[in-house]
């Protein structure tokens, strides 16, 4: 069945540019952590002679752009989801990757901070609409049978963009490169997006009165609210792992106490979490379609990602071959990322679907942010704590919240989405 319908030329082609959108979605998305240290480097290093106040610079200064980026990306998620159900999804995929290429292009040229900042934020919001505009149209696009797979795929393809990201930093020795080549990269997809076509439910959608792209209507009821904050907090566990355990692993690494010269390295590590994760989407979707259930497929997922996320804690600081082989296996416990979007773009009707599939990825990058400031405040700037235990702390809550929103949510496997939200 899944075959027959990649065949029609118009589905086959809608999950082609979706799954190649996130590919180039996720190769900018991850630029950042990859080329965090080298850029910082560059760009502070007429402003700190001693190494270790430099080293502290980098990470600061390196966790605040990061948050202006999830920033970006939480208001992004919400403009991109409203202008999803009101004009129409394509709208959101070309208007979003026009925004996020130019800003990493310029992003090749910036020499200071404020305007690193600034670039990160505009990268952001245009990556905030690729992903849910792509998962919305394949899940309206294909049938209830298939829709998972067609995630699957979508997600599986994007995800390798990280690993290419890692791999194309290790021959183009030059961070400023990186970002041309991503933003470039960007520019040529568009031309893909000539051959596809609106989804059948919002062109029917658009031509009736139904009040369509309102944000607030996720705030209308208890069972909609509900709904959404649990979709997100179910996700929280992949930004918890990505943005602390991986992006952070220089300094997770020296408070594991690995010696300087078994340090792990930032690109390596986001490679090698991506390549997990890329593993992680095809295995949970697979899953979910072998069970005909999102949730099963989920909770064996989280369950997964708190065991290495304790074997992350025991036994990753004992070599950089252990602390790479965990990564893998981490990232492929957070693999579930596919059958996420595919929930959340099944819990609700036509009109605000693309609302939700757009902004609940973003305001799950966007807690991410929650995530590293909480970490930073029971550690260094707040409380004192060693950084191990300020991470095992924040995990503890990001995990209890995931398991006790997934219990809370309904299956949505077997749904028919031809339907509004009154």
């Amino acid at each position: 069945m899944l075959l027959n319908e990649l065949r029609n030329k118009r589905v086959g082609m809608l999950v082609l540019v979706a799954a190649l959108g996130y590919f180039v979605d996720i190769y900018d998305l991850v630029l950042f952590g990859m080329e965090r240290t080298n850029s910082l480097n560059e760009i502070l290093r007429d402003q700190y002679t001693d190494k270790k106040e430099l080293s502290l610079a980098v990470k600061d200064i390196g966790i605040n752009l990061f948050n202006w980026q999830m920033i970006g990306m939480l208001l992004g998620g919400i403009a991109w989801g409203v202008i999803g159900d009101k004009k129409g999804r394509l709208s959101v995929l070309f208007g979003s990757i026009i925004m996020y290429s130019i800003a990493n292009i310029l992003n090749g040229f910036v020499n200071d901070i404020p305007s690193y900042a600034i670039l990160r934020f505009i990268s952001g919001f245009g990556l905030a609409g690729e992903l849910g505009a792509g998962i919305t149209l394949v899940s309206e696009s294909m049938s209830k049978e298939t829709r998972g797979w067609g995630a699957t795929i979508v997600a599986t393809v994007g995800l390798f963009g990280a690993v290419v990201a890692g791999l194309t930093g290790y021959v183009v020795d030059n961070w400023r490169y990186s970002y041309f080549i991503g933003g470039g990269l960007g520019l040529l997809l568009l031309l893909l997006r000539i051959g596809v076509y609106e989804s059948g439910m919002f062109a029917s959608l658009k031509e009736s009165h139904v009040k369509r792209g309102n944000f607030f209507m996720l705030f209308s009821s208890r069972e909609n609210l509900s709904k959404y904050f649990n979709i997100i907090l179910v996700a929280l566990p992949v930004w918890y792992v990505m943005g602390i355990l991986v992006l952070l692993c220089p300094e997770m690494g020296r408070a594991l106490g690995m010696p300087e010269d078994q340090i792990p390295v930032a690109r390596t590590a986001i490679t090698l979490a991506y390549a997990g994760i890329t593993i992680g989407d095809v295995a949970s979707g697979a899953l979910s379609q072998y069970f005909k259930s999102r949730k099963k497929a989920l909770l064996i997922f989280i369950l997964l990602t708190i065991f290495f996320s304790i074997c992350y804690f025991l036994f990753a600081g004992k070599s950089l071959v252990a602390f790479y082989t965990v990564t893998v296996l981490i990232g492929f416990a957070t693999g579930y990322w596919a059958v996420f979007m595919t929930s959340a773009s099944e819990l609700f009707g036509t009109n605000i679907r693309a609302t939700v599939t757009t902004t609940a990825p973003n305001f799950v990058r966007g807690g991410a942010v929650l995530i590293t400031y909480g970490f930073q405040y029971l550690g260094t700037k707040g409380l004192g704590l060693h950084a191990v235990t300020s991470a095992i702390i924040v995990g503890i809550v990001v995990f209890s919240l995931a398991l006790i929103a997934l219990w809370k949510l309904k299956e949505t496997y077997h749904k028919d989405l031809n339907y509004i939200e009154e």
